[in-house]
């Protein structure tokens, strides 16, 4: 069971140094500007979208800026404030994934973008169930997260010590059969070599038939 509190806690002592560092910045990135663009013409029209794990929004103002109609929920505080600071015009709330019960087909689109890798295997499953079923027909699901295998504990991150968190890894094929168990159709799917650090990438976005 993830610990809640202390992995707020850690992301509330590392949000200052991640927004510091530009850590998740778009521009040096253009294959997943693609995908968010390709996300973004395929929502728009089928309504809100919300941004899982927003972080100090930079993600969420990308698709806003794309005509987006989105919102971003995150866990630690301080990155929501970062994210309000920064991002003004956009709505930000502070929960947690696991929390989440937006109504079914409420959703145009969901983001969980290197947001959910925290959270142990079983419980991706149950969220991103969860988030699923708030999906429109033709709603779409974009889930980027780590590859590998098994889990990696972590000390330091952004360059600040004592941080203590899990970071559970995913394998392609695993990703895709839970998007499949959720109910959702593939979109595209695809696979990096390391962009931050030392492990590859995927991205994968699926969608509710219909």
């Amino acid at each position: 069971m993830t610990d809640l509190d202390g992995l707020r806690s850690a992301y509330d002592r590392v949000a200052d140094a991640y927004v510091g560092m530009q850590a998740g910045d778009l521009g040096a990135h253009p294959w997943l500007r693609a995908v968010l663009a390709g996300f973004a013409e395929g929502v728009r029209e089928l309504g809100p979208v919300l941004d899982v794990g927003c972080g100090p929004g930079q993600v969420s103002a990308h698709l806003a800026g794309l005509g987006v109609d989105v919102s971003g929920v995150d866990l630690s505080p301080r990155m929501v404030e970062h994210a309000r600071r920064d991002h003004p015009g956009l709505r930000f709330e502070v929960a947690s994934a696991t929390d989440l019960r937006p109504a079914a087909g409420s959703l145009g689109g969901v983001l969980a973008w290197w947001s959910l890798f925290h959270l142990p295997r079983a419980t991706v499953r149950t969220v991103l169930g969860t988030l699923a079923e708030a999906l429109v027909p033709g709603g779409q699901l974009a889930w980027g997260t780590h590859v590998g295998d098994g889990e990696v504990q972590r000390r330091d991150a952004y360059g600040v010590e004592g941080v203590s968190w899990t970071t559970y890894l995913w394998q392609p094929d695993e990703m895709a059969a839970v998007l499949a168990g959720a109910g959702l159709e593939p979109v595209v799917e695809l696979r990096f070599p390391p962009l931050w650090g030392a492990r590859p990438q995927a991205l994968l976005v699926a969608r509710r038939p219909g």
